[in-house]
This record gives structure tokens, C-alpha cells and sequence, in this order.
């Protein structure tokens, strides 16, 4: 546990859509400010196991026709569902959202006590007001749309339009906007990028807790 007088670490979000680069910030917070990161992707993933609440909520109400003969859910299949119906993302974010976040803050206060974790980092494509409570303060990857499709076509290897079909379904630049606290700018170079993460955890780190 922190000794007393110890400062408790920071927490940030960070979020963005689809090709944004979060993952270079992340690289960045990791090997520059030794920032302990959690995605809520993975932790997502980990309620979707045999056995957890997460997939257990998903067979209860899709079925069991999106496991596999193994038991285990078969992810190809179900995002080709998802992908095909927005009506099913919303139903599968109503049932994993607050658990996945529910995780999240749990192993939020694991690391806390950890006296060595200075930074918590949270990662996830979709914040709202509840789970942006758990973080101190959000950052929103901002890079120009033309930007987010070329990166995910040359990454990806999607089409043009896959990107825009992927894009159209996530929150709007508006909307991370207004849930934000800061804007970092993803399309400079690495180093301009990595002078505004620099700038913005000295900011953080001033505000009184």
C-alpha cells in the first residue's frame, strides 16, 4: 500500500476512433513515463471467456449458436454479426460496458497500492460520462479523417470502404470531443507527439487531487 503522504497515481484515459494511432500514444506513456496500461478491449475479452458473466450474459441473450464446439465464443462469427447489425453492438455494449468498466476499476485499485505505479492509463474506442468518472482525466487522439484510412489500410489491409463502414459505426469527433478534458494532435511526427504527452502529464500533474 502507498505509505502515508504518498501521492496516489494518476489515472488517464485515452481514447479515439478506429486508426487514430492510440497505440503509439500508449507506446509512448509505456516506455517514456512507465505508465501501467489497461485496454478495455482485453478486459472485454477476458469476461467473453468460458465461465465469466460476460460470455454467460451474451448466450443468454444471442444463443448458443455463437459458441464454437469448443465452447468458447466464436469471435470471427459474432463480429461478421455485429458488423452486419448495429442493432447487436448496441445490445453487446449495453451487456459488456458497465462489466468491462466494473474490471477496470477493480484492477484500477490493485495497481493503486502498487507504490511503485506513478501512472494508470486506460485505453478504450468508447468512454461515456460513468466510466469517464473513473479516470481523472481524458485524453482524445484527434487525427484528420484521411489520415485514420490510410492507416487502417495500409495496417489492416482494409478497403476504402470497410473504413468508412467501420468509422460510420463509432461516436462522432463531436462527441469525444465534448467528453475530453484534451486534445492531443496524432497527425505530427513522433517527437512533436511525444513533446505534447510530455506537456500534458506535467499540466496533470500540477492540478491539485
Amino acid at each position: 500500500m502507498h505509505p502515508e503522504g504518498t501521492k496516489v497515481p494518476i489515472v488517464i484515459g485515452v481514447t479515439g476512433g478506429v486508426g487514430a494511432g492510440k497505440s503509439r500514444i500508449l507506446k509512448i506513456l509505456e516506455e517514456k513515463h512507465h505508465a501501467q496500461v489497461l485496454l478495455a478491449d482485453q478486459v472485454a475479452a477476458e469476461l467473453e471467456e468460458p465461465g465469466q458473466e460476460g460470455l454467460a450474459l451474451l448466450t443468454k441473450e444471442f444463443g448458443n449458436g455463437i459458441l464454437g464446439e469448443d465452447g468458447r465464443l466464436d469471435r470471427t462469427a459474432f463480429a461478421q454479426k455485429i458488423f452486419k447489425d448495429p442493432k447487436v453492438l448496441t445490445q453487446v455494449n449495453a451487456i459488456l460496458h458497465p462489466l468491462t468498466w466494473q474490471a477496470i476499476q477493480r484492477k484500477i485499485h490493485r495497481l493503486s497500492k502498487e507504490a511503485e505505479v506513478d501512472l494508470i492509463v486506460v485505453e478504450s474506442a468508447l468512454f461515456q460520462e460513468e466510466s469517464k468518472k473513473i479516470c481523472d482525466f481524458l485524453w482524445y487522439v484527434d487525427v484528420t479523417e484521411e489520415k485514420r484510412i490510410q492507416r487502417l489500410m495500409e495496417n489492416r489491409g482494409y478497403s476504402r470502404e470497410k473504413c468508412l463502414d467501420i468509422m460510420k459505426n463509432q461516436p462522432c469527433r463531436e462527441e469525444f470531443l465534448t467528453l475530453a478534458d484534451e486534445v492531443i494532435d496524432n497527425n505530427q511526427t513522433m517527437e512533436e507527439t511525444k513533446d505534447q504527452i510530455r506537456r500534458l502529464l506535467e499540466k496533470e500533474r500540477l492540478k491539485p487531487s
